[in-house]
């Protein structure tokens, strides 16, 4: 009788833009130890799957470790997987970019591994029914998702000892379902434990096979995991224990397994991803319900199973952030396939651009900061950035290409991010713009192409489902756990920094207030701003490459006390856009008057024309904000008893001067999240709001006007 498979594919990956010194020190805790352990064990054979992302910096930093996989791959030990290079979640790009992401890591595993890979892993093993027409286009014969979806399929446990074939419109591939109780025993149960499953699984499905596809971090790099895998010797002690059972055990690469085992059948799954990212996904409201039911019925896997959460996509519409940054991509995706494809390229020069401008798109594909949950890097600003930065580097070359002049102004309205209501984008050779007249008429993108940064980038602070934890951070654990059971906080009193935002953290929302309010109301997100002005529809007036306008009629309500009842107001909001040789110009100018009011009574209020501006680090030498002759860390908030600040950031080369012409004074407070990560709770630095606020006197006649201008250029020419 054939002896009883396990098949085990470890995925290692690093996000687009994350810290180099965070990737060596995982790279010594985790990826190397763990390559090292396996080599000890020549008899342990798997599957080992590497983003496009990792292996680039492993290239620059470590060939040597490139080496020794090609060596145990070359020895039949080791297959290497492929999936998209830039760890993407295939199903949120387009067709085209899908099979180019997979072909790249095809040809780069090729190249400096030896083989070809036959297999996908699909990042945070996302699987949508269309799947198999791209796999197999791209030469994929097998990629692995969770039991969880074959669950969600009406399978069984006990249906999962094997593989099945998926088929979309006449595309097949072969599927692995990943085994959940393998998954949290490896490495967070016992030896024991773990080779018992393993011998009553053989002995409940002889010939058959049981399959993993699980982190390499979690050996070594999650906390508290290098003590157990390498100080402790349970990866080495584990290792052994299945050389010692080779008499009916024998772990085998995913490919050769499938190629010496019929499948057991075709299956269709749902959309699904694992189950605590179907979780995460929810809205929060409905995610402590669901989280409530899970804990109910943990006992019971019998209905357990037949309750799941949401899918992947529902990220776009939890995070108004995530789905503006997706719906980027989409867009300079399709200024580069189509749009920059109608125009010549001005020969080899223009082609090699255009490649070199796909790399950048690709890369900005990678979906570490597309999503939030435990892992997700959303709420990681330096992640977030790099994307952008990727695709203001990618769009700027496709304007050009598409645009056809060295010198231009273009103005488009389209629903940019398909919420059903129209957006105005504006791009230049210095800058690209998006105007959203439903979103209080605010700006929402405001990048800065000479030096590829985008300024605006923050994030709107909402209440997280794990918030209610809080107060029982730093909870002793018993022995090293998986971080899904763990509550650990960076710091203390972090539930005291929770504030929830009102509005999206956008550029130029327009706030009416009440006289009496002070900076620490603003701070405190108690101004009770007019919400009608503040995050109200705006209608569309003159649109152009250089000015948009924007106006709004609604109640004055209850900001002034001196306001008769019915008082309604129009504001008139201008944008402004002069793009210079060194930089450009952005203008709000801000027009009220009175309407449709008999009353001569005048009405007093504070107004503030909110400025948003995200340079990532809060306090390091080379980024500041500069007032007065004073110079201040980013983190920094208070009053300014002037109407001119200047933010700098030299090392990504820009600098801000915001005037807020006439303005009393400027309120200045730092935009702070709490969020989870792999580390614990922790507070991030996610821009700085800037307020310019004036005394408002207004009557029934005159019109009112204040402008801020924003001038923006490089820190320093190089």
């Amino acid at each position: 009788m054939s002896k009883f498979n396990l098949v085990l594919l470890i995925h290692a990956h690093q996000p687009v833009g994350n810290f180099d010194d965070v990737m060596e020190r995982t790279f010594e805790r985790s990826y190397l130890p763990f390559l090292d352990c396996l080599a000890r064990h020549p008899r342990v054979r798997m599957g080992l799957h590497y983003s496009g992302s990792l292996l680039e910096w492993l290239a620059e930093k470590h060939p040597e470790y490139l080496l020794q996989i090609r060596n145990l791959a070359a020895s039949g030990q080791v297959e290497v997987a492929g999936g998209g290079f830039y760890e993407p979640i295939l199903i949120t790009i387009p067709l085209q970019d899908q099979i180019e992401q997979i072909r790249r890591l095809g040809d780069f595993v090729e190249l400096h591994c030896g083989m070809r890979p036959t297999g996908a892993w699909l990042a945070e093993r996302v699987w949508e029914p269309q799947l198999p027409v791209a796999l197999a286009e791209a030469g994929i014969d097998y990629t692995l998702v969770d039991d969880s979806h074959f669950l969600t399929a009406g399978r069984e446990i006990p249906e999962l000892f094997g593989y099945y074939v998926a088929e979309d419109r006449g595309s097949t591939v072969k599927i692995i379902p990943g085994l959940q109780e393998l998954r949290y025993l490896l490495p967070f149960g016992s030896i024991d434990d773990s080779i018992a499953f393993l011998r009553r699984s053989a002995q409940e499905h002889p010939g058959g096979m049981a399959s993993m596809g699980d982190d390499m971090e979690k050996f070594g790099a999650w906390p508290h995991t290098w003590e157990h895998c390498f100080r402790d010797r349970w990866l080495d002690n584990f290792f052994s224990a299945l050389e010692a059972n080779t008499d009916w055990l024998e772990t085998v690469p995913p490919g050769e397994a499938l190629a010496t085992h019929e499948p057991l059948g075709r299956v269709d799954l749902p959309t699904a991803s694992y189950t605590e990212m179907m979780e995460w996904v929810l809205p929060t409201p409905v995610r402590l319900k669901f989280h409530g039911l899970l804990e109910e019925f943990k006992d019971r896997p019998d209905l357990k199973r037949f309750l799941r959460g949401g899918f992947w996509r529902g990220f776009f519409s939890k995070y108004a952030e995530s789905n503006l940054l997706h719906k980027k991509m989409l867009r300079v995706s399709w200024k580069l396939r189509h749009g920059a494809g109608k125009t010549p390229r001005k020969g080899a020069r223009g082609a090699a651009r255009h490649a070199e401008a796909v790399t950048h798109l690709l890369r900005s594909q990678a979906n570490d900061a597309y999503w939030h949950g435990i892992f997700g890097g959303l709420y990681a600003p330096h992640l977030r950035t790099e994307l952008w930065r990727e695709l203001v580097r990618a769009e700027t070359t496709a304007d050009e290409l598409r645009l056809g002049a060295k010198q231009y102004q273009s103005v488009e309205r389209l629903d940019f991010d398909a919420d059903g209501r129209e957006e105005i984008e504006i791009v230049s050779p210095q800058f690209a713009a998006l105007v959203k007249p439903s979103g209080g008429g605010t700006l929402e993108v405001l990048d800065f192409r000479p030096s590829a940064v985008t300024l605006i980038n923050s994030l709107q602070r909402r209440l997280e489902a794990y918030h209610s934890r809080l107060m029982q951070t730093n909870q002793p654990a018993a022995g090293v756990v998986s971080i899904h059971n763990q509550t650990i906080s960076k710091e203390a009193g972090l539930e005291k920094r929770l504030k929830y935002d009102r509005w999206p953290r956008n550029a130029f929302r327009l706030l009416l207030f009440a006289n009496g309010k002070a900076h620490a109301d603003y701070e405190a997100l108690r101004l009770d701003e007019n919400a009608a002005f503040a995050g109200g529809d705006y209608r569309t007036g003159e649109a152009t490459s250089h000015k948009v306008q924007l106006i709004k009629e609604a109640p004055l309500n209850c900001i002034s006390a001196g306001a008769p009842a019915g008082t309604l107001l129009q504001a008139a909001k201008t944008l402004k856009f002069e793009a210079l040789e060194n930089g450009f110009d952005l203008t709000c100018r801000i027009d009220l008057t009175r309407t449709a009011t008999d009353s001569n009574t005048p009405i007093s209020f504070l107004l503030g024309l909110e400025v948003v501006l995200n340079l990532l680090a809060p306090n390091v030498p080379d980024r500041y904000i500069e007032f007065s002759g004073e110079r201040k860390p980013l983190e920094w908030g208070g009053v300014v008893d002037a109407s001119t600040v200047r933010l700098t950031d030299e090392w990504q080369n820009v600098a801000v001067n915001m005037e807020a012409r006439g303005a009393s004074h400027l309120w200045i407070a730092p935009i702070e999240t709490v969020s989870e990560s792999e580390e614990g709770f922790e507070r991030v630095y996610q821009g700085s709001q800037i307020l310019g606020v004036w005394p408002v006197d207004l009557t029934s006649t005159e019109k009112w006007s204040a402008e801020t201008i924003l001038h923006v250029t490089k820190a320093k020419e190089s």
